[in-house]
């Protein structure tokens, strides 16, 4: 009999974290690595941010429990952000706040989808997501969109993987890998098949305040109305306010569902950290000026990653539109011989460019199929320029 369920020893580890993590070790040990690997934003929480936390923690109500669901006043600052930002009206009771949004996005699966219920994904995908699927007893159908349609699946392409079984589609937008974001009429459209065919949404919005040239990023039950009652959106201040570290993520949706997801966290976790939630209400109600400032910063290092890794031959890297990701094709490389060893993945090329030069970046393998690899430049201008360096170095070698 084994030691571990079925269940939980199929699960993978998150191939981001795991990339983050080595080189984080490795550069404890001394060696001079530059990872691209982690998803986070490379600038401390907002002074205001902090100063509202350390406010809070002197509150004695803030050491008791307090709703599953979340404070009162966190679920009607949502509802005020969400009209805000997104001009979408909802009440507080379609709000759920969870620990961080990795946890919403667990929990929407587990409360709507049953054993056998398929889940289409665009892919490439952020990696948590099918094994959230999985977990739930579903099955992801992986749908593929590469580089030449910038990442970004068609209609045409979701219908052709609809089964009698489908259930809900991940639609994430600006994505995590890319950073492609899609346009208002490809949203609309999506949207309305998806309502057509009574299918649910599960929407990330997480980097919904991270966008560039011009870019929007609408919310899908704003622009098809009749979608609000099969729409769960999963949001969080993670990325918009540089608080990965603080764990506040929420899930909207129709009342039936929150209400059933949140009778899942009251046994799971209870309520979210309340000096977590002291310092979002803080976030969420302030002006959203720290907000620009770090996406100046990451749309110039947007830019130079870019321009830096387009001449990188065999390279191909289309420019997002959102986030802070790159994700270039790089099936020109695979297949040739880098020191005397022939990646023929892109998870083997990856671990040659650690190895040889001291570079992390997270392979396609983690977010569906191999051929690319995925940078984040969440991190300083010298380290891009130092990181892409090393790699076009190692990679034109004579």
């Amino acid at each position: 009999m084994s030691r571990v369920s079925a269940r939980i020893a199929a699960i993978a580890e998150s191939a981001t974290l795991a990339v983050d993590a080595k080189a984080k070790a490795l550069k404890a040990a001394g060696r001079p690595v530059i990872g691209f690997g982690a998803g986070e934003p490379d600038f401390p929480t907002p002074d205001y941010i902090v100063e509202a936390a350390a406010a809070a923690t002197k509150v004695v109500a803030n050491h008791r429990y307090t709703p599953a669901a979340g404070l009162p006043e966190m679920r009607e600052a949502i509802v005020a952000k969400t009209k805000r930002d997104s001009n979408y009206v909802i009440t507080a009771d379609q709000v759920l706040v969870t620990n961080g949004g990795k946890q919403a996005v667990y929990q929407a699966f587990a409360t709507i989808i049953d054993p056998g219920d398929e889940v289409l994904l665009p892919s490439p995908y952020w990696t948590t997501y099918p094994e959230c699927v999985q977990l739930a007893g579903g099955k992801s159908v992986e749908v593929f969109a590469d580089e030449s349609q910038n990442y970004l699946v068609t209609v045409e392409q979701l219908e052709a993987a609809r089964t009698p079984k489908t259930k809900a589609l991940l639609f994430c937008s600006p994505s995590n890998p890319t950073g492609s974001v899609y346009s208002a009429e490809q949203v609309k459209a999506i949207g309305e098949w998806a309502l057509k065919n009574n299918i649910w949404v599960i929407a990330d919005e997480i980097y919904e305040h991270l966008l560039y040239d011009g870019a929007t990023a609408p919310s899908m039950p704003v622009l098809v109305p009749g979608l609000a009652d099969t729409c769960i959106i999963i949001n969080g201040v993670a990325k918009t306010y540089a608080m990965t570290g603080w764990r506040v993520g929420w899930m909207i949706g129709p009342k039936d569902a929150i209400k059933a997801a949140t009778n899942l966290q009251s046994h799971l976790s209870s309520n979210v950290s309340n000096v977590s939630q002291r310092a979002a209400i803080a976030a969420l109600t302030g002006d959203l000026s720290a907000v620009h400032k770090m996406g100046e910063a990451f749309d110039r290092r947007r830019k130079l990653i870019v321009g830096l890794l387009n001449e990188i031959p065999g390279f191909i890297c289309p420019t997002p539109t959102g986030a802070f990701y790159v994700y270039p094709s790089v099936k020109g490389v695979l297949g040739k011989t880098i020191r005397g060893k022939t990646p023929k993945t892109s998870a083997e090329l990856a671990t040659l460019i650690l190895e040889e030069v001291e570079v992390a970046a997270v392979p396609g393998e983690a977010f569906g199929p191999s051929g690319y690899l995925r940078f984040s430049y969440a991190t300083s201008d010298e380290d891009i320029v130092e990181g892409i360096g090393r790699i076009k170095k190692l990679l034109t070698e004579g």
